[in-house]
């Protein structure tokens, strides 16, 4: 769809990201005031914004979720999103972002920020998302909106290009001259900017920052380029083409700014979202959508509603989809919409027929999952994304507070994982634990409030069991004899077994030695199996691993010999012989690799030698500039909160990924805690 111009004017989808704390949901708020979809601006602090409407959103202040809003401006149709911007939520904005045809980056003048921002950027130059920054809180800012944008470049790949400048009254930022139109506007809170001369104070900064801007955008136009060595005035629709299309081939990211809060800077950002961002067209390009009769769509988030059922948040790529429509995914497999609704935050409104461009929510659309690629043509088609779930960085234990919540605990937490893809869920069969392994502190605190509020279950959370091992050092032979007579048959069983150690990681060996038919072939399995059930909990109380066992001898009874008394006789030769081979404590050591800024790397090899770890050295990690990667062997007893110390040294934005390796000895005081935990005495 077009306006006669080249222009788009379907349906498009922007999405709101940025770092967490840079106003996106502020921004969120203002956009839909300032275009009439509500009717007044709420606040994250009052708690009555249209995005952050989660109680955990709300508790926390801070969004947790992506919101999502469809709004009108001068006739034209935009869905809005609202992403998540802390670290531990970012895992929401993966999926959305493949659908979406221009990302409004939202960025806070605070060069601490900066890492964060650099997370943002570089997802969406790695899915090849055109994009636009809108600095905000610029009233707020200490300094030039120049040097503000010198830091901010280095997130970006590609130049930030500055298009407006503010106007400053008393020290104060008090509106801003556009640098394209060349046309000054006064700020008035909540209202629209009353257009003014550019002032004479501010005409030479307007000239050089236009300049600026000019020299930027000519890289890309060798005509453009000449006219401004030969001191010739481009024309201004020149600079509109060039602006737009650089942006939408990615090459430039141009600079709005402004006050989410106070509403500043928002009409100039619709404008240039209306006449500026790509659309659908461009979107289905990018992800190699040939627009056809059959509807295709791709799926952005999940959310299961206490009422309403599952629901599958999707953008229509091409053709149209309607209540009553069989829609199929790329296994083949399909289902029934119940219905098509839009939304306005956690508000849903039924929607008789979505076409291309739009972005609805699906009802009860079961077989359905999160970054899936649905049609409505038979046999269904292969996604256009891969989305990949991020390592888990901590992991807890819980249980139900009450044992009748079980079962409900776990159908409860399987709808919260649908939901959310980084949430992995398991449970240790050895140890009787749930575990949940997410994103971070934040992230595992709000899926155990959502447990209670949503779906009623108060669990209690645990440190997860540390899978411990033992071995020994060194070697017996050990009798083993079983003989038991209680009226009729009896019970005998008599085994000699070498009890050795062995190497690391050679696991458990069993052989026989057995001549003359000492100990009949038939009872060899049966002393195996004795063997490695007491192999399950050795001398200390943990699994016994790296252990050669040979049976060497023995006798049977014709009558009394059986598969039980010889497998019980194997068992009293283990108990006996082990704890005279000076059994020793394994614990898990783990290769870990940490990325972080590079002005935190020494703080992060503090924390990691602080840990126990052992450093095995950093470099910088490749295609990050400003970023390193630092790896070291850890001990996995060191590693349950790991991630919020390196957190808390790097603004947020450290990130770690760990791999078993090997198993080490644990001796001494740390190993006496770990036995007296257990219960158990060192030996």
């Amino acid at each position: 769809m077009g306006d006669g111009n080249g222009r788009e004017t379907g349906p498009r989808c922007i999405a709101l990201v940025g770092p967490f704390g840079s106003g996106k949901t502020t921004l969120f708020e203002a956009i839909l005031a300032r275009t009439g979809a509500i009717d007044r601006q709420g606040t994250v602090a009052e708690g009555n914004t249209v995005g952050d409407a989660s109680p955990e959103a709300r508790a926390h202040a801070m969004s947790v979720e992506a919101n999502v809003a469809e709004l009108s401006f001068m006739d034209e149709s935009f869905t809005l999103i609202d992403c998540p911007g802390s670290v531990e939520f970012l895992h929401e904005t993966d999926a959305i972002l493949p659908g979406i045809d221009l990302a409004i980056v939202v960025a806070e003048p605070d060069e601490k920020k900066v890492p964060a921002l650099q997370l943002i950027l570089k997802a969406l130059e790695d899915r090849g998302v055109p994009r636009v920054l809108f600095v905000n809180k610029l009233d707020k800012a200490e300094g030039s909106v120049r040097e503000n944008l010198n830091y901010l470049q280095t997130a970006s790949s590609v130049p930030l290009v500055l298009r407006q400048i503010p106007i400053r009254t008393d020290g104060a930022v008090s509106g801003f001259i556009d640098l394209a139109l060349e046309r000054a506007y006064i700020y008035h809170d909540h209202a629209p900017s009353e257009l003014i001369e550019i002032p004479d104070d501010d005409r030479a900064r307007e000239v050089e920052a236009r300049f600026s801007m000019l020299e930027k955008i000519a890289d890309y136009d060798d005509d453009l380029m000449e006219q401004l060595l030969e001191d010739v005035e481009p024309k201004r629709d020149t600079v509109f083409h060039d602006l737009v299309q650089e942006l939408q081939d990615g090459v430039i990211c141009p600079v709005f700014i402004g006050s989410a809060e106070g509403g500043n800077g928002i009409f100039r950002l619709l404008k240039a979202l209306r006449h500026e961002a790509p659309g659908i067209d461009a979107t289905c390009q990018r992800l190699g959508v040939e627009p056809g009769a059959n509807a295709v769509l791709q799926v952005m988030k999940t959310v299961h509603t206490p009422h309403g059922g599952k629901m599958s948040v999707a953008r229509v790529l091409s053709g149209s989809v309607a209540d009553g429509g069989v829609i199929y995914r790329g296994d083949g497999t399909d289902d029934r919409i119940s219905a098509v609704y839009t939304m306005m935050g956690a508000q849903t409104t039924k929607h008789p027929k979505a076409v291309r461009g739009e972005t609805v929510a699906l009802g009860k659309v079961d077989m359905a999952k999160t970054g899936d690629t649905l049609t409505d043509a038979k046999g269904g088609m292969a996604n256009l994304v891969t989305l990949e779930a991020a390592d888990p960085v901590l992991a807890i234990a819980i249980r139900p507070t009450e044992h009748k919540d079980d079962v409900k605990l776990s159908a409860s937490l399987a709808k919260i994982a649908e939901e959310d893809p980084s949430l992995k869920v398991s449970h240790n069969q050895d140890t009787g634990e749930t575990l949940l392994e997410g994103q971070g502190e934040m992230h595992l605190r709000v899926v155990i409030e959502r447990l209670t509020a949503k779906y009623g279950i108060s669990v209690e959370r645990l440190d997860p069991e540390i899978p411990y091992k033992e071995t020994i050092r060194g070697s017996v032979t050990q009798r083993g004899r079983h003989k038991k007579q209680s009226g009729g048959h009896g019970q005998f069983g008599d085994v000699v077994l070498d009890i050795k150690p062995l190497p690391r990681g050679e696991g458990f060996v069993f052989a026989d030695t057995i001549t003359g038919g000492v100990v009949p072939k038939q009872y060899i399995p049966s002393v195996q199996a004795g063997v490695e059930e007491y192999l399950v909990s050795g001398p200390l109380g943990f699994p016994v691993v790296d252990v050669a066992v040979t049976l060497t001898d023995g006798s049977y009874h014709t009558v009394d010999s059986s598969d039980q008394a010889f497998k019980m006789a194997a068992q009293i030769g283990m108990r006996e012989g082990m704890a005279e081979c000076k059994p020793v404590l394994l614990e898990p050591i783990l290769e870990v690799s940490i990325v972080c800024p590079s002005d935190a790397t020494a703080k992060v090899n503090a924390i990691v030698s602080g840990r126990r770890g052992q450093l095995l050295g950093f470099d910088a990690r490749p295609g990050w500039p400003g970023w390193d990667e630092v790896k070291a062997m850890m001990p996995q007893a060191e590693i349950q909160d790991l991630i919020i110390e390196l957190r808390s040294a790097t603004q947020g934005v450290a990130s770690y990924t760990a791999r078993f390796d090997h198993l080490q000895e644990l001796t001494g005081r740390l190993a006496e805690q770990v036995l007296e935990r257990h219960g158990k005495q060192a030996a």
